[in-house]
């Protein structure tokens, strides 16, 4: 299986920033996609960021320009870092990944969250 742990969550003032990580493991083959998602109270999950085995990335509008979604292929890790944060981007942050195991199934592997709140 693959395990998947977030961390960098925390509570931040309007402005600040933060810097997610995520860190797979297990025994897998490949990981393909890896992308961050969050879900605000009462909301549904919501992609925020994602980014490809060939380092393409997408966002989502409402956090174009603020936030950075980066990786660290060795490390089987992704980063999320978020700037000029404000009280809209307060949810659980949940860290994604697909890929193959050596079998050749694949795979779609969940994070247990993180959660960033945003207040003064």
């Amino acid at each position: 299986q693959v395990q998947l742990v977030e961390s960098g969550g925390g509570l931040v003032q309007p402005g600040g920033s933060l810097r997610l990580s995520c860190a797979a493991s297990g025994r897998f083959f490949s990981i393909n996609d890896m992308a961050w998602y969050r879900q605000a109270p009462g909301k549904e999950r919501e992609l925020v960021a994602s980014i490809t085995s060939g380092g393409s990335t997408n966002y989502a509008d409402s956090v174009k320009g603020r936030f950075t979604i980066s990786r660290d292929y060795a490390k089987n890790t992704v980063y999320l870092q978020m700037n000029s944060l404000k009280p809209e981007d307060t949810a659980v942050y949940y860290c994604n990944a697909d890929g193959r195991y050596y079998s050749g199934n694949s795979y779609v592997a969940w994070g247990p969250g993180t959660q960033v709140a945003v207040s003064s």
